[in-house]
């Protein structure tokens, strides 16, 4: 098999897995999160699912940055993988705010027996905003790159 095809095989099917893996993070994370707005019972699931999706959402960054640089090493005209790295750059951003303030505020939370409590509603505010960013990011990457690979 040709050397150039199967860097590109490879390239894109680990560009592919990082939206598999992360979106389908996002999306567990993001749906648990909608519930646990007013549910103390969805609250306490979503604490504790957070700990299983948010390695998995830098997983699946890691794995999209991976495959698009092997996936697009020969490209000539930068203009797709600069719309790529810009919204992954975004997603980074709102994955730092959600690792380093939303997650420590949760899991002291749960630490001090409150798991369940219903979160403030500034930060439930500040995690709707993130959402937006998070699905529109993922969603509109994931879309760039089916319109990349069949035009």
């Amino acid at each position: 098999m040709d050397t150039q095809l199967m860097l590109n095989f490879v390239g894109l099917f680990v560009f592919v897995a990082g939206f598999v893996i992360g979106l389908g993070a996002v999306t567990v994370i993001d749906l648990l999160g909608f519930l646990g707005q007013k549910s103390t019972y969805w609250t306490e699931a979503t604490v504790r699912a957070h700990k299983v999706t948010k390695p998995l959402i830098w997983l699946g960054i890691l794995l999209v940055i991976s495959g698009s640089l092997l996936f697009y090493r020969q490209e000539n005209f930068w203009v797709w993988p600069v719309y790529h790295y810009i919204l992954i750059l975004v997603l980074i951003l709102n994955g730092l705010f959600l690792s380093f303030k939303v997650s420590p505020f949760l899991l002291k939370q749960e630490k001090d027996g409150h798991g369940s409590d219903i979160l403030p509603q500034t930060l439930q505010n500040k995690i709707k905003i993130s959402f937006v960013f998070s699905v529109l990011g993922w969603w509109t990457n994931l879309g760039l790159l089916v319109w990349y690979v069949v035009t």
